[in-house]
């Protein structure tokens, strides 16, 4: 298994939380097709380092990296670094990207985000969003860029990855899917569209309900269990001290989440897919009408 991970605007707001961020986030997608994470390259793309500004940016983010691959037991074995990155002296988004690699010892006993099945549990490990700055809620909806990114627990992160890794080699898992930008919605909606099929989910957000549904908190997954296994998957759950909550079901053709969210998956799939063609479409309109 490979993945190649990172979050600029993590690592622009606080380059020790963003380099281990993308280290984290790399090992997530890893663990959640069902791989042991093995090594990292690193490409560390940054400004001008003769700015002190940005020489910070490119010493603080290594020492993220360095201490989250230390944690997750990836240790970089290769990398390259490409510097001087600027346009009209404004420097690129500093963008340490991660490339990690793991072992699937079993390939019939891998994981993908489009393998539920109706009628499967659905579980998230970990707890309910809370964290919005620095999220693609606050970029997009609010219009905002502030605050500090989410911090990164690795000892959880380091848990949590062995505890998913588990279920799925012992093939509890029928689905899985690590939690990033949008947070829980996005990644419940995706995997919807990869499986063809809706869900209904309960979440405990009864104050805050934005941030339950598009905190980007790290060190979380959500798992589809077939029902038949889900109060097993819960009690070694419990017993590997694992925070985690039953949600939902995979069910019928719409995503329902509490009152909140109600669309249909054949409405996600058509705005996920025509976005691009239709933008393609009105900038080459645009251009020739130039």
């Amino acid at each position: 298994a490979f993945s190649s991970d990172v979050t600029p605007r993590y690592v622009e707001a606080d380059p020790f939380e963003g380099g281990k961020q993308a280290v984290a986030e790399c090992y997530r997608n890893l663990i959640a097709v069902g791989s042991q994470p093995l090594a990292a390259t690193d490409n560390l793309n940054f400004g001008n380092p003769e700015k002190p500004e940005i020489m910070g940016q490119l010493v603080v983010a290594i020492r993220g990296i360095g201490e989250a691959c230390l944690a997750l037991d990836m240790p970089i074995v290769s990398g390259n670094v490409s510097l001087y990155n600027e346009t009209n002296g404004e420097a690129i988004l500093p963008t340490p990207t991660i490339g990690g690699v793991g072992l699937i010892d079993d390939h019939a006993k891998m994981a993908r985000i489009g393998t539920a099945d109706e009628g499967d549990a659905l579980f998230l490990v970990g707890t309910e969003g809370t964290h919005l700055s620095r999220s693609i809620y606050q970029r997009e909806v609010l219009g905002e860029e502030a605050g500090p990114p989410p911090p990164v627990d690795l000892q959880m992160e380091r848990a949590r990855g062995d505890f998913v890794l588990a279920a799925i080699r012992t093939d509890y898992a029928s689905a899985c899917h690590d939690i990033s930008d949008g947070g829980i919605a996005i990644a419940i909606a995706e995997m919807c569209m990869a499986s063809g099929y809706g869900a209904r989910v309960d979440l405990d957000a009864p104050h805050y309900p934005h941030a339950a549904l598009f905190g980007e908190d790290q060190a979380r997954y959500i798992v589809a269990v077939d029902d038949q296994w889900a109060d097993m998957f819960a009690a070694n759950s419990e017993g590997s001290g694992v925070s985690f909550r039953r949600i939902g079901t995979v069910e019928g053709e719409r995503l329902r989440i509490n009152d909140l969210v109600d669309v249909s998956v054949e409405d996600m799939k058509d705005a996920h897919e025509s976005w691009f063609p239709e933008f393609m479409g009105s900038g080459a309109l645009a251009q020739a009408a130039e």
